[in-house]
């Protein structure tokens, strides 16, 4: 096996020789234990493995009892549906565990860590430990004594659901599943024990009946699902590693993502009760007092050689930039990305990986970590990336630029698509450093890899489409900034503390912006900076912009956007990017309404300590904007893209990335506007930022609901029959959400009347006019018959179909 540089392997079951004799001799030694059977195959590492082949049996022994180390569980063959969340290379929980004997029973304690006491006395460690519950993650019995310890039989904690599948299919409502174990096995060729690991691989099988409809598109036989279980067994990390203090002004990732760290019980009263710790690889300079040197040992990621070319140079390309960063930091070559060898296994701890995943439909990408759960100390990074994520970025490039006409296929789509991975590889790599999102980024001239980027394309002086700046291309400013707080090698004598501490006030001086996820993800978030898939630092102009570039793709959209070859029915997922190019720019600019500017702020670093809120008329421009997305001239396909989309081919069903429709197997021209009227509505009436209008009072959340009946309700009909059909298809959306916001009892209660208000006074409007056509007099009557059904019985919203708006970020729930 190759391995890493100086490791000692043990890479192959051994039937060792001279225990075989020793058992052949009588059985037994000096101290009554019993011998090694000589029928079992022995691997040396870690942890001792025994495998009992005739029997099946993996066993394996334990030397050192009630020492801790850390257990890490893994997933290194998947399902293969993003919507179910269980991909190949997913890691599990990493917990620091330790064994406990007691007579004939061993059992393996994870430790508590969310409560800890950092002092020197044991008095007041112990009572930290002994007020809080400790969890029993198996109980094995002892089956021998040997010479240095115990002997168990590990296989039925092997073949254990160990990655909680069974809870997860459960969750997604997919079917009760468990694990079988008469169909479930020790899988040897990934079992193999190390110096420092020892690593134990299972195929586990899972039987049920499937409940749901993802499962069945990605198994042969969904009743059976397969998948290989991978446990670790590691060494803790030698001493010497000097935990990084979190500050949430740095950009790093905490020991938890969602956790305050621990409670430190022996902190002294006054000072905080929680402590945390931000993640890092281990780092050191050869020469800390050199301004540039070359590390002790370099950070080392290896590439999944089962990404094809050209992908797999540009994931190699993308994460190699991070050097860029760690020589910021004064480090030479600290950071290398090289191919996996052949013979090495990706589970393996030792390694540092960029895994190539493919799923039956796209999805995240992750960038997940082992570390010590103790300190917060990288042992190993674990990218998966997702294969159809390049293709989708093909798809959007394919839609702008309908690149058909002619006889030769034009390079760009593949180029932007090779540029989007680079910067996917170092995002994801990113995270495996410990460094969060920073959405405000986009803001500040792409300013960090670590921000999600939508693809950044202006127009040429011919009025053709320019594409050459689709992706930046190196490392960010920010993230140079990150890495100088989180691995910068400071000499002796030097108060780290304080060192750190001036990299912040330096960053703060030169003016980075930062907003974490938990101020972006949501749509209702307030910060006006923190957004994903956005460009530049005024939200409505970009909006502008890509309302340009729609306009340009649909006028020029038709067969030229399908290769010859291909069904015409497919023009309908390449115009799905392109006609809702906007989507993402419209959370954008929602979030200036009722939106706020804000610091991370803390006391005395000369940052911004007040809120201030979005300017009124900086809001109101918003809000124009945003129902500018409502009008039927906005949302009306060009003359002749519906008649162009023929009904599907056999082989070539509908999926979700299609748009709804009410017209069966031909393509409903209004099914498009359906959708990106939702996504506009989605924004102006969500109660969260509601709420936050009335409580800055200019404009209001009554101006959203009084403006919005205006530009739909109130407005005259357009005289083409196309719009007219819009205009009523976008009231009625109007009016449903209206309904559901004014019975929404997670709702504020003053947001809640304004939303029945402008029902009310809706009501009053349609009752005392009269269209002139007969379509439009039963549009009203339609409308005025579901208010007074929803006033009997505001329970009968549930019954009413939503608008299946395909997915724009990548489909499933957890972000990369």
């Amino acid at each position: 096996m190759t391995g890493l540089p100086g490791e000692r392997v043990f890479g192959r079951w051994l039937i060792v020789a001279a225990l075989a004799a020793l058992g052949a001799c009588g059985g037994g030694n000096d101290n009554g234990a019993a011998g090694p059977d000589p029928a079992r195959e022995v691997q040396e590492g870690f942890v001792d493995l025994h495998w009992d082949a005739a029997g099946g049996r993996l066993l394996f022994e334990v030397r050192e009892l009630d020492t801790p180390f850390i257990y890490q569980s893994s997933l290194p063959r998947g399902v293969g549906s993003n919507d179910l969340g269980l991909d190949r290379g997913q890691l599990g929980a990493t917990r620091l565990v330790r064994f406990l004997k007691s007579g004939p029973k061993l059992l393996l304690i994870e430790d508590n860590l969310g409560y800890r006491a950092r002092t020197g006395d044991p008095a007041e460690q112990q009572a930290v430990a002994e007020s809080f519950a400790r969890s029993v993650v198996w109980g094995f019995e002892v089956a021998e004594e040997t010479a240095e310890g115990v002997l168990v039989d590990g296989t039925e904690f092997f073949l254990r659901d160990a990655h909680a599948l069974g809870a997860r299919l459960t969750a997604a409502e997919e079917g009760q599943y468990a694990a079988d174990p008469s169909r479930s096995a020790i899988y040897l060729p990934r079992t193999k024990a190390f110096p420092d690991n020892t690593e134990v691989e299972a195929i586990v099988t899972f039987t049920g009946q499937p409940t749901g409809p993802y499962l069945p598109t990605v198994v042969p036989d969904p009743t059976t699902v397969s998948v290989h279980v991978h446990h670790s067994f590691v060494r803790l990390p030698e001493p010497g590693y000097e935990p990084l203090p979190y500050d949430p002004r740095a950009g790093i990732i905490g020991l938890g993502y969602d956790t305050p760290g621990f409670a430190d019980y022996a902190a002294p009263i006054g000072d905080p009760l929680f402590v945390n710790y931000g993640r890092r690889h281990r780092l050191e300079k050869r020469n800390p007092a050199a301004e540039v040197s070359e590390p002790v040992e370099p950070i080392v990621y290896y590439v999944d050689p089962g990404a094809p070319e050209p992908v797999r140079t540009a994931l190699v390309e993308g994460a190699a930039w991070w050097n860029e960063a760690f020589e910021a930091a004064g480090y030479r070559d600290a950071f290398q990305v090289r191919m996996l060898p052949a013979d090495a296994d990706p589970m393996d701890v030792r390694y540092n990986v960029i895994q190539w995943v493919h799923r039956s439909t796209r999805g995240w990408s992750y960038g997940s970590s082992v570390l010590d759960p103790r300190t917060g100390e990288i042992l190993k990074g674990h990218v998966t990336l997702g294969s159809l994520r390049v293709r989708q970025d093909y798809l959007i490039v394919e839609g702008l630029l309908a690149p058909y006409a002619g006889s030769a296929v034009p390079d760009t789509m593949l180029e932007v698509a090779l540029a989007r991975i680079r910067q996917l590889s170092a995002h994801e790599v990113g995270h495996t450093l410990g460094f969060e999102h920073n959405f405000a980024a986009s803001t500040q001239d792409r300013a960090s890899v670590m921000d999600y980027p939508f693809p950044l394309v202006s127009f040429a002086e011919d009025g053709s489409l320019d594409f050459s700046q689709a992706y930046d291309e190196g490392i960010g400013a920010w993230d140079k900034r990150t890495v100088m707080y989180a691995y910068s090698d400071f000499p002796e004598g030097v108060d780290a503390d304080q060192a750190r501490r001036e990299i912040l006030a330096e960053t703060i001086w030169q003016g980075f912006r930062y907003v974490a996820d938990a101020d972006a993800r949501d749509v209702a978030t307030a910060h006006p900076d923190g957004n994903l898939w956005d460009n530049g630092a005024d939200s409505i102009a970009e909006l502008a912009h890509l309302v340009r570039l729609r306009a340009h793709a649909l006028e020029r959209f038709g067969a030229a956007n399908v290769r010859p070859g291909r069904p015409l029915a497919l023009l309908e997922e390449v115009l799905v990017p392109v006609y809702l190019l906007h989507r993402f720019q419209l959370e954008a600019v929602g979030k200036l309404l009722g939106g706020a500017y804000f610091d991370y702020a803390l006391r005395g670093d000369g940052r911004q300590a007040t809120v201030t809120p979005v300017t009124g008329a900086r809001q109101q421009a918003a809000l124009d904007a945003l129902l500018a997305t409502l009008a039927p001239d906005f949302l009306r396909l060009p003359e002749g893209i519906g008649d162009a989309i023929p009904p599907r081919p056999p082989g070539h069903p509908e999926t979700r990335e299609s748009f709804p429709g009410h017209t069966g197997s031909l393509f409903d021209p209004l099914g498009p506007a359906a959708s990106s009227a939702a996504l506009t509505l989605d924004v102006l009436l969500n109660p969260v930022r509601a709420a936050r209008m009335q409580r800055q009072g200019t404009p209001g959340f009554t101006a959203v609901t009084e403006a919005l009946l205006a530009a739909t309700w109130l407005q005259p009909s357009p005289a083409a029959r196309t719009d007219a059909a819009i205009k009523r298809q976008t009231e009625y959306l109007v009016l449903e959400r209206l309904l559901a916001l004014a019975s929404d009892p997670a709702a504020d209660a003053e947001v809640r009347a304004i939303a029945l208000g402008a029902v009310n006074r809706l009501d009053t409007r349609l009752g005392a006019r009269r269209p002139d056509g007969a379509v439009e007099r039963a549009h009203d009557e339609l409308a005025r018959q579901l208010i007074a059904r929803w006033r009997d019985d505001p329970a009968m919203l549930e019954t009413l179909e939503p608008v299946a708006v395909p997915p724009g970020s990548p489909i499933g729930t957890t972000p990369e």
